[in-house]
């Protein structure tokens, strides 16, 4: 902490905006973190900030509920989820009074000694608080904060006399629910608050109030924590509460705080008692309205510094008592209960081995019951979980049953609050780190849970404390309306209890069964009902993450389960447009905040999604060639087909080249492309972007993820291929990325007196030999079938010792020499075939030289037949559909040419090229007629062995090597000896002379 940083206690009675202040002053510093007593105000408060700052910016983390954005700057918690080490600029906690209650007080005291701000540290509260803060806090300055309005006593009055805009209080969920009960028969329906209730069923209860479909409030001491409701008189059913070990009276401060939530801002309030509950005395009354109580004498305390050697030394440490004259030691809580019960278990004691089993078990122990349970069942509970974490993890199939088993809506107001609190658990546990495997899924899992049983139970609570037709027709026959309509959580609209439509999104399905006049009458009704509702679901999907948005193969633009829009083409195909479904009777502010919440995540999925391509058009040093290719890239959205824009990759020097694959172009044989945008989420995308910009009624969809090869269907034209990352060749067309490897692979084969498929291109393709001649003949190539004797590897004769011995003298000397002996024979072998016309003296080495003694014949075995295919190039006419390469870069290479040398530009001395060694340095070469289809540009170009054109221009990338310092060198042409010139395989010598004539 700063020397420098400020202490400020804000004191004084409710409804003088003291939580609004503390909002406005950590809204003034860069970061924030403020504590709450509950749940529910921590949500309230959330929900305000988020709606000022953003929820990029803004955390909420409670015991059951974590939404932490990457960009957090304020922390939004319960006092007990509070950060306390991220070094927050502002730090506040609300309701600091809490320190003296007997079963949270220690965590608040806590707050109050060690939670400070760098710049500023606020603690807000009741004014009982002051001398204990001037004693335990130095230089702390206090602000006193005085009510808005007047709060007095209006005695006791019956229920059924009790005024609109009533919170009834009662301190039991028996009582809480009896009085319920009366109302609803009394003045037809009231809302139903209480502290168990999860926040979404008690905003949902709060909106039948704040909203007026109900008038009166019944709830527990809950609502005197700094929930601001608009209410005007506050009556106590009782005086007495069970704190959690016995009954006893409320102190007066406890029900100034309750009686303070009427009268709201400026409006005056009153408070007094109703049903069994006795008249208060007349000095708890007076300070009720003058806000002046006894102050706190002492403050609950329990010791932070824990030690975690043994459990005999971590209870001593909670145990530890304290000098101080304002502390106390709390009393022994449900962890610390739970700690004792747990380390006595002998299951559990023998995993106690070290100091981190030690704080695993602690920190298992602190999870709250919030079912409420026997201590017996809580830790059972607790210890298998700690077995759980013991080795490893929650398993996931354990807690998806246990979750399956909560997951049900079924069931009255007692068993969904009982699931309520069993759900509450797992979001407890779910929110651990470490203690599932997969946090997010099970954190999502469990909130999905609870949502579900909130919604149902607001629904067993309106159906059973709310006589929707009675309050509501009472309240609106004042205002001359004669027809009740409603929106249910499943979208179901209903008039006077009929269906009449379904809210589908932002859209109202009507019923058609309705006659005309009644479906107009209906309809109208129903869209009154419906106004609010589309507000609140418009914030509520402004508010909602990406994740729940998807964009359809089609276009469409979902919500879940809901379309809420669809895409349409915009001024460049990677900036679409959206146009929202919402009806016009919800009014111009919930169509532009859907549109402009649908073009925020159609803006960012594209962004993330080409990212690459995005970049390249916003590099300014892309210039004049490189900038124009580029242009051309983004308009084809990644892809474009070579033989579309081969004369500009042609034109292309080799800097510019570059300067592209910097932003991970490749130029391969058959298409340019940017590899990262052929992964399935950017390829479904393009697809959807492209029928947009081309105007398309029916999109083509993508292929599912991970097929290498496709089925080319004749009807689908190749560009749709080509989108989807494809190449038709034949039946079948095959990924570009795979399509590239294998022409890298084709390169190094002898097209013209054939080549047979080897293992790597049938593994790269995934097909069968059979299926594999058809994608060669898809790309230009004829396979010719045949069948010859399967030849079984056989062992080799161990060579005698005399022999071997000297040639591994020699490898010992110079493994090198042996290593290019063996390639020079190799050499020898394919450059000087055996054939009938060569003399037996000048034959290879390898061939039958000597004649050899005949064997005896063995018993002839039966032969074992294989099958192979032997590929030649053989490309089709021009204009012909899945054809083969095309002269220049679409061409397989000659014999030879060994592994892909990557883009080369244009030649150097192209007029002066050295003759091949072997037909002799100074022999002619002999003239070439051009040929008619090459036109003048290909005059004096060499031919391949295998018959094709050799275009020495660009030759695509080969497996991403980049060799461009090649681009402007003479080819060097390799010296071979002459077919008759023999090469002793016993002289080493000899072998490396001819190895370096070649080189």
């Amino acid at each position: 902490m700063r020397a420098t940083a400020r202490v400020t206690a804000v004191l004084g009675p409710t409804n003088t905006g003291k939580t609004h202040y503390a909002i406005e002053r950590m809204l003034g510093h860069r970061t924030g973190v403020i504590g709450f007593p509950l749940r529910l105000l921590a949500r309230e408060v959330y929900d305000k900030i988020v709606a000022l700052r953003g929820p990029s910016v803004v955390a909420l983390v409670t015991g059951e509920e974590r939404i932490v954005p990457d960009r957090t700057q304020y922390w939004v918690c319960t006092v007990e989820a509070m950060p306390q080490e991220i070094g927050a600029d502002f730090v506040a906690v609300d309701e600091i009074q809490l320190c003296g209650d007997p079963e949270r007080g220690h965590v608040f005291t806590d707050r109050l000694l060690r939670a400070r701000g760098l710049v500023e540290t606020m603690f807000l509260g009741s004014d009982v608080m002051r001398p204990a803060i001037a004693s335990l806090v130095p230089h702390v300055t206090f602000l006193r904060r005085e009510r808005f309005s007047t709060l007095s006593w209006s005695g006791s009055k019956k229920i059924s006399r009790m005024p609109p805009r009533s919170a009834i209080v009662g301190f039991s969920v028996d009582n809480v629910y009896a009085i319920a009960e009366l109302i609803r028969r009394q003045k037809g329906g009231c809302a139903v608050v209480m502290g168990a209730l999860s926040p979404r069923t008690r905003n949902a209860q709060v909106a039948l109030y704040q909203n007026g479909d109900v008038d009166y409030l019944v709830a527990t001491d809950a609502i005197g924590m700094g929930l601001n409701l608009d209410i005007d008189h506050v009556a106590f059913s009782a005086t007495s509460k069970f704190d959690g070990r016995r009954m006893r009276p409320l102190f007066p401060h406890e029900l100034g705080q309750i009686a303070g939530r009427a009268g709201r801002h400026m409006d005056n309030g009153t408070f007094g008692v109703t049903g069994e509950a006795r008249p208060l005395d007349d000095g708890v009354v007076d300070a009720i309205e003058n806000h002046r109580f006894a102050p706190i004498q002492k403050l609950q305390w329990r010791n932070e510094a824990l030690e975690f050697g043994s459990v005999e030394r971590l209870v001593a440490s909670l145990e530890a008592p304290t000098a101080n004259e304002w502390l106390t030691r709390s009393r022994e809580a449900d962890d610390l209960q739970a700690l004792k019960v747990l380390s006595e278990q002998p299951e559990v004691k023998d995993r106690l081995t070290g100091p981190q089993s030690m704080k695993l078990l602690w920190d298992v122990c602190r999870i709250p019951d919030f079912r409420g349970k026997s201590g017996v069942e809580h830790t059972t509970l607790l210890s298998r979980i700690f077995d759980f974490l013991q080795s490893g993890m929650v398993p996931n199939d354990w807690l998806a049953r246990t979750i399956a088993r909560i997951d049900r809506v079924d069931g009255d107001i007692d068993a969904l609050s009982k699931r309520l609190a069993y759900i509450r658990t797992w979001t407890y546990v779910a929110q651990r780190r470490g203690w599932v495997e997969d946090e997010s899924h099970w954190r999502d899992e469990t909130r999905a849970v609870e949502d579900r049983l909130s919604d149902a139970l607001h629904a067993q609570l309106t159906q059973r404390f709310v006589d929707r037709r009675t309050s509501v027709l009472m309240r609106r026959l004042k205002q001359k309306e004669s027809l009740v309509a409603e929106v249910n959580d499943k979208g179901e609209v209903t008039v006077e209890g009929e269906f009449v439509g379904r809210l589908e999104g932002f859209r109202f399905r009507q019923d058609a069964s309705n006659s005309p006049d009644e479906a107009r009458t209906l309809r109208q009704a129903a869209v009154q009902a419906l106004r609010p509702e589309f507000h609140l679901r418009a914030d509520r999907f402004y508010n909602s993450p990406d994740t729940e948005m998807d964009f359809t193969e089609q276009g469409g633009l979902m919500w879940g389960t809901q379309a809420v829009g669809k895409l349409i083409a915009g001024a460049e195909p990677l900036r679409p447009q959206v146009e929202a479904f919402v009806d016009e009777d919800a009014g111009p502010d919930v169509a532009e905040k859907v549109r402009r919440r649908l073009q925020h995540f159609i803006d960012r999925k594209v962004a993330a999604q080409f990212e690459p391509l995005l970049a390249m058009s916003r590099d300014e040093t892309l210039t004049g060639l490189a900038r124009g290719f580029a242009f051309r890239l983004v308009e084809g959205l990644g892809l474009l087909p070579r033989d579309l824009v081969n004369e500009d990759v042609k034109a292309l020097d080799q800097d510019a080249r570059s300067a592209l694959r910097k932003h991970g172009v490749r130029f391969g044989q058959f298409t340019i492309f940017l590899p990262l945008l052929l992964k399935p989420a950017p390829t479904r995308l393009r697809l959807v972007l492209w029928s947009l910009a081309n105007g398309l009624q029916e999109f083509p969809e993508s292929p599912p993820p991970g097929l290498v090869t496709i089925p080319n269907i004749p009807d689908v034209p190749k560009q749709h291929y080509t989108l989807a990352g494809y190449h038709p060749a034949g039946a079948r067309a095959i990924r570009i990325d795979m399509l590239e490897r294998l022409a890298d692979l084709l390169r190094a084969k002898d097209s013209r007196a054939g080549f047979e498929a080897t293992p790597e291109m049938l593994s790269i393709t995934g097909m069968t030999l059979e299926q594999f001649s058809g994608l060669m003949g898809g790309l230009g190539y004829k396979a010719e079938p045949g069948e010859r004797p399967k030849v079984k590897p056989e062992a080799a004769a161990p060579a005698p010792a005399a022999e071997a011995a000297e040639p591994a003298a020699e490898a010992e000397a110079a493994p090198e020499a042996v290593e290019a002996t063996a390639d020079a024979v190799d050499a020898a072998s394919v450059q000087a075939p055996v054939t009938e016309e060569t003399p037996l003296e000048e034959a290879p080495v390898g061939s039958a030289a000597e004649p050899v003694a005949a064997e005896p014949e063995a018993p002839a075995a039966p032969v074992e037949m294989e099958s192979f295919y032997t590929f030649t190039w053989a490309p089709r006419p021009r204009g012909g559909e899945g054809r083969g390469p095309r002269r220049g870069n679409d061409r397989a290479p000659r014999e030879g040419q060994g592994a892909p040398r990557g883009d080369r530009g244009p030649r150097h001395g192209d007029a002066a090229k050295p003759a091949e060694a072997g037909a002799g340095a100074d022999a002619p070469r002999p003239p070439r007629e051009p040929r008619p289809d090459r036109g003048e540009g290909f005059k004096g170009k060499p031919k391949g062995k295998g018959g094709k054109p050799q275009d020495r221009g660009d030759r695509g990338d080969r497996g991403g090597k980049d060799r461009n310092d090649r681009g402007n060198q003479p080819k060097v042409f390799e010296s071979r000896p002459a077919r008759s010139e023999k090469i002793d395989p016993d002289n080493p010598f000899a072998v490396l002379a001819a190895l370096r004539d070649r080189s």
